[in-house]
């Protein structure tokens, strides 16, 4: 079964007039699962693991189309991810609907500069009101894109208006290595994800959904100097590790 940025992809796809051509990036045929060409092919190490948090993303436009997007990571770890594309001058329905659904405490991610001080939250702890977030199932809303495509989508979606804003302070520097930023401090879509996965106490998932990403990493910048993965090289090994440490089900295969 596809999931919702793959689902979110097949859409963007049929409606495209002409081929999304990506940058970079292994050549030719790619797998539909994982994005790769058929000689790196991730499927038979995804990782799925039940969450109490849910992820939903808010991509632009051609985010889902970009075999780099690690998006599409956080939706192969957390089965209670949602997508949605974002356009300035329409909402998708769906979005409304489930920032509506009462088993949820939808919660923006991003940095507390750019919202007004009674939005801001720090953490999950309390039920509602400046500075606390009421106590359902976090729903962390992660705005995919670039940084200026992201500070379009958060002044420019008035669904999100309302909403708590939570900044993270991350203890680490981010390790992406498959785009580049002018700013330190960015991290990736689903580096953002495992920080919120960890405040939720979802902390097995979160290392799986590190680990996942440096597998990705590796087989991707592989594929792009047409070399072979190392299915025993560090990444895989601490994969096996993340998915030993815990109940985490068997990688699909």
């Amino acid at each position: 079964m596809l999931h919702a940025v793959a689902r979110l992809r097949a859409d963007r796809l049929a409606r495209s007039t002409k081929p999304f051509l990506a940058r970079g990036g292994p050549k030719g045929a790619r797998c539909a699962g994982c994005r790769l060409g058929p000689g790196h092919c991730l499927c038979a190490w995804r990782p799925r693991l039940p969450t109490q948090a849910g992820i939903c993303l808010l991509m632009a436009d051609t985010e889902p189309l970009k075999p780099s997007n690690t998006g599409w990571l956080v939706a192969d770890v957390v089965p209670d991810t949602c997508a949605f594309g974002w356009a300035r001058t329409a909402t998708d329905p769906g979005l409304a609907a489930l920032l509506r659904d009462p088993t949820w405490q939808p919660l923006v991610v991003f940095p507390q500069e750019y919202a007004a001080p009674d939005r801001v939250v720090h953490g999950l702890a309390g039920t509602g009101g400046p500075g606390k977030v009421a106590a359902r199932r976090p729903l962390f809303i992660l705005l995919d894109g670039t940084w200026a495509e992201a500070r379009k989508m958060f002044r420019k979606t008035p669904l999100l208006d309302a909403l708590p804003v939570l900044h993270l302070q991350p203890d680490q520097a981010s390790t992406y290595r498959l785009r580049r930023s002018r700013r330190g401090d960015h991290f990736c879509t689903s580096e953002v994800a495992a920080r919120c996965l960890q405040l939720a106490g979802d902390h097995h998932a979160a290392a799986v959904l590190d680990a996942w990403l440096d597998v990705f990493t590796h087989h991707y910048l592989q594929a792009r100097h047409q070399l072979p993965a190392d299915l025993q090289g560090q990444a895989h090994q601490a994969l096996q590790a993340a998915l030993q440490h815990g109940t985490a089900p068997c990688p699909a295969g």
